[in-house]
């Protein structure tokens, strides 16, 4: 069998998602794996990377299709945007710089002043966060102390990726304000 229409697609992705089918995800690898891999080079990525990136995509796929909504996205728009934010996070990683050389011996200690002053400091964003609504402040805690990209909070809540990013932004709006 091969899928040519996008019902036939959902389906595949429907028996995966409901039924853990290997043979229907082996129809979605042959399908979109080299067309990944295709899309990622044309968006710079060089062929290792490329091939690491559908290769994860495709896993991805496989372990994320729970989440998967046919009334939300086509199968496509789906794997692609999957393929484009594991994209996006590969460059982020790659430009990371590298770790600078560590000091020998014991760090000097901090002055007080400093000490205090970051101790309340840090005070008041507890207070500051503590008084956001609970689906801001869910998103900066997995933003920010969870080190998520907007990408995976939204793959793991189920929520448009322009909600979490609207709602990040308004949450940080209501910090500075609180915080000046």
């Amino acid at each position: 069998m091969t899928p040519e229409t996008e019902q036939d697609w959902a389906a595949l992705l429907l028996r995966v998602r409901d039924d853990a089918d290997r043979g229907a995800f082996a129809l979605l690898f042959r399908h979109f794996a080299p067309r990944i891999k295709a899309f990622l080079r044309k968006s710079g990525a060089n062929e290792p990377l490329a091939e690491e990136c559908a290769q994860e995509v495709m896993a991805t796929i496989w372990h994320k299709a729970h989440m998967f909504d046919p009334k939300r996205a086509s199968v496509a728009t789906w794997v692609f945007t999957i393929a484009r934010n594991r994209r996006i996070d590969a460059l982020r990683k790659s430009r990371r710089p590298e770790p600078e050389e560590l000091p020998w011996g014991p760090e000097p200690e901090p002055d007080q002043a400093d000490a205090m002053v970051l101790q309340q400091e840090s005070r008041r964003l507890g207070e500051a966060l503590a008084q956001l609504p609970e689906k801001q402040r869910s998103l900066i805690e997995r933003a920010y102390f969870g080190d998520l990209s907007h990408s995976e909070i939204a793959a793991e809540t189920g929520l448009p990726l322009g909600t979490i990013k609207s709602r990040i932004r308004l949450a940080l709006e209501r910090l500075r304000h609180q915080m000046s």
